[in-house]
């Protein structure tokens, strides 16, 4: 996941960790040789629109707002086809009311009228506070979780992992994450969620609790949920 830091001082630009304390609390659990947070990409503002999301300060966001407002002004400026201009006049206005593109419930179909254009708030918003830029390692881990992502985890033996994928992803889908051979190959997902994961001590102790879920591969992945794929090779 590619993270824009528009007006952010402090956080070097490059890979960070993600660091979820749950990933921590299932390795103390689980013996494992090593343990892999998820990551994101930070990457400045002069890429946003290569972003998935922008992490800004509260003034940083009338910024992204007003470069928006006067991109929206100049394509009115060239008359474009009636139903573009329609849209944009809506978006216009939301942006003159210091709405987000994102955040202001346009629909699919009014979007779509505007795919072509990448707006640089028509992506989610994360505005830090002062407090949590002095806390990088906890702000990273609520603009991940903002962007629309969560995590799935993989347990034991060299590695406990967790997963970053787009919320409301499948099982199915959540297995080529790994590898595309467990994605062509699916037969089922064993699942424990991480409530009931904690709660039992481990997972070993989960299983013999009764908590594991076997699970077909239209299965919606939930946050944190402990995931091993079976599937033919």
């Amino acid at each position: 996941m590619k993270l824009a830091l528009s007006g952010i001082q402090g956080i070097p630009l490059g890979k960070h960790n993600v660091k979820d304390p749950r990933l921590d609390q299932a390795h103390e659990l689980v013996e494992a040789d090593k343990k892999t947070y998820a990551q994101v990409d930070a990457i400045g503002d002069d890429a946003v629109g290569d972003a998935d999301a922008i992490l800004t300060t509260r003034d940083g966001l009338p910024d992204l707002i007003l470069k928006d407002l006067e991109f929206v002004e100049t394509r009115l400026e060239r008359d474009p086809p009636e139903a573009e201009r329609a849209v944009l006049l809506k978006i216009k206005s939301a942006l003159e009311g210091e709405r987000a593109v994102f955040a202001a419930g346009f629909s699919a179909e009014d979007l779509q009228v505007v795919a072509a254009h990448s707006f640089c708030t028509n992506k989610p918003i994360v505005v830090a506070t002062p407090e949590e830029l002095a806390e990088p390692d906890a702000l990273m881990v609520r603009a991940f979780r903002e962007s629309g992502r969560i995590c799935f985890l993989t347990v034991g033996g060299k590695e406990n992992r967790a997963w970053p994928i787009r919320k409301g992803l499948t099982a199915w889908e959540a297995a080529g994450s790994i590898h595309t051979d467990l994605q062509k190959g699916f037969i089922r997902a064993e699942i424990i969620g991480f409530d009931d994961f904690i709660q039992a001590g481990g997972e070993t102790e989960a299983k013999r609790a009764g908590k594991l879920r076997l699970e077909t591969k239209t299965y919606v992945v939930q946050d944190y949920d402990l995931a091993h794929f079976r599937f033919n090779k």
